[in-house]
């Protein structure tokens, strides 16, 4: 029988809120502390259940479309971002908007934006329904063909093969991006890179860091919601990198003790839009169940950080 003495939790890092995350939170903050509640927020404005309710508290109010705002009311547009078609319906409303689009995603927009206007075919590599797919196809809807995974690539038609660009939802798996583009180049040898990566920093790190945690560990854990791209990735990529078994859960309470039946190692990340505090939730919840020793295992430190959007520090100097 093991005991505690044998059982040890590998944590991974960097964990906690990205920049990305970290400003499109902020930003509902402090447009419930410059205007005073209701705010307006349309869609989530981060995939994580916890912030939303914990911003719906405050008085946030989240709405699934811009026709649901009265007028001239303040909305916020999720870190997702949003097709330009949304800001042309929010202007008709007479709203207030404040976009929170993360700056990374933003990148991608105007890749596509740059490419639509040189008249290439745009190869998006995104998962169908995603909000960040949605928006940055909204950008060039003649020019754009999603690209779901591998089984789209034979699904893929373009005019004129020596004009076709690639570009990527930013919270993709790194390998499947990789594998799927390489699939692409067999039918497409002139296929165009993006000027720089577009999977965010982010993903790109926790990726490497649960990979690097994977081998070691029976079991991996990966705190984020069931509606988070990135934190969904990261429970494959522990599998496919050596953890015989990864689940993802919203929080402490979903951790069931009858996982850890003969586990030695337990490996714990988050996705890129949980908060720290749900994290030490499952720690402690590890340390009760007999997984005291804790070690953490840093890939990478991130330092990177975004500012607020400027129509909150616009009206903070005008204020």
């Amino acid at each position: 029988m093991q005991t505690s003495a044998n059982r040890r939790v590998l944590v991974a890092k960097p964990r906690g809120y990205c920049a990305g995350v970290d400003r499109a939170v902020q930003a509902v903050e402090r447009a419930l502390e410059q205007y005073g509640a209701p705010i307006y927020v349309r869609k989530q404005i981060v995939h994580n259940t916890h912030v939303v309710k914990t911003l719906e508290e405050r008085g946030a109010v989240f709405v699934e479309e811009t026709e649901e705002v009265p007028e001239g009311a303040i909305v916020v547009f999720s870190a997702h971002g949003v097709a330009p078609a949304v800001h042309e319906e929010a202007a008709g409303r007479r709203l207030k908007t404040i976009d929170a689009t993360c700056p990374l995603v933003t990148k991608v927009h105007n890749e596509a934006k740059r490419f639509a206007a040189k008249d290439y075919d745009i190869l998006l590599i995104g998962h169908e329904g995603h909000e960040e797919v949605e928006g940055t196809a909204g950008e060039a809807p003649e020019h754009i063909q999603l690209v779901d995974g591998l089984d789209g690539v034979g699904e893929v038609s373009v005019r004129d093969p020596e004009k076709v660009v690639w570009l990527s939802q930013t919270t993709l798996s790194v390998d499947e991006t990789t594998e799927t583009v390489a699939r692409l180049r067999t039918r497409f040898p002139n296929l165009i890179d993006p000027p720089s990566d577009d999977i965010c920093y982010a993903t790109s790190n926790r990726q490497t860091a649960v990979k690097q945690i994977a081998a070691e560990s029976d079991l991996v854990i990966v705190v984020g919601s069931a509606n988070s791209s990135n934190s969904k990735r990261l429970v494959e990529v522990a599998k496919d990198y050596g953890a015989a078994a990864s689940y993802l859960v919203d929080d402490a309470s979903f951790v069931r003790e009858e996982w850890l039946e003969g586990v030695r190692t337990v490996g714990l990340t988050s996705g890129a839009s949980v908060p720290e505090e749900l994290v030490q939730g499952v720690l402690a919840k590890l340390a009760d169940l007999g997984f005291a020793d804790v070690e953490e295992v840093e890939s990478v430190q991130e330092s990177m950080r975004f500012a607020l959007p400027h129509e909150l520090r616009r009206d903070l100097r005008a204020g």
